[in-house]
């Protein structure tokens, strides 16, 4: 039997190919992002606390290594709002009606940004502790 046979994996899947298929990607992309930030307040108000956190993580941090996890924590809070979005607007056009099920998706994804923005406060509170106690 051959397990190959999916879609993704024929060669000659048609679509896009190369710099073509990547400069499409970054348009859609860029859509989305356009779209969270019009569409998702809660995506707005983490852009603008991450926007005076960028350069207070270069203060903050002492050598790359501390950088980059300030940084990446922030990142992973509009990452995981990203993802809680898209999950609700497929909730919802799937399930415009109130539904156990729908209702617990989008609880999840909100407790997955909750759980994002604690490991902001813990990583730049420990941080923050290390740097100044």
């Amino acid at each position: 039997m051959n397990h190959d046979a999916s879609p993704a994996a024929t060669p000659n899947k048609p679509g896009r190919r190369g710099l073509s298929r990547v400069l499409a990607a970054a348009g859609y992309s860029w859509s989305g992002l356009k779209q969270a930030w019009q569409c998702e307040a809660a995506f707005r108000e983490e852009v603008l606390l991450l926007v005076p956190l960028l350069p207070a993580a270069f203060w903050l941090g002492q050598g790359a290594v501390e950088r980059a996890i300030l940084l990446l924590s922030l990142f992973a809070v509009l990452v995981t709002e990203l993802l809680n979005s898209a999950i609700e607007a497929v909730v919802d056009l799937a399930s415009p009606e109130i539904h156990p099920l729908a209702g617990r998706a989008k609880d999840m994804g909100s407790a997955a940004v909750f759980i994002a923005l604690l490991q902001v406060l813990v990583v730049w509170g420990l941080l923050a502790w290390q740097r100044f106690a």
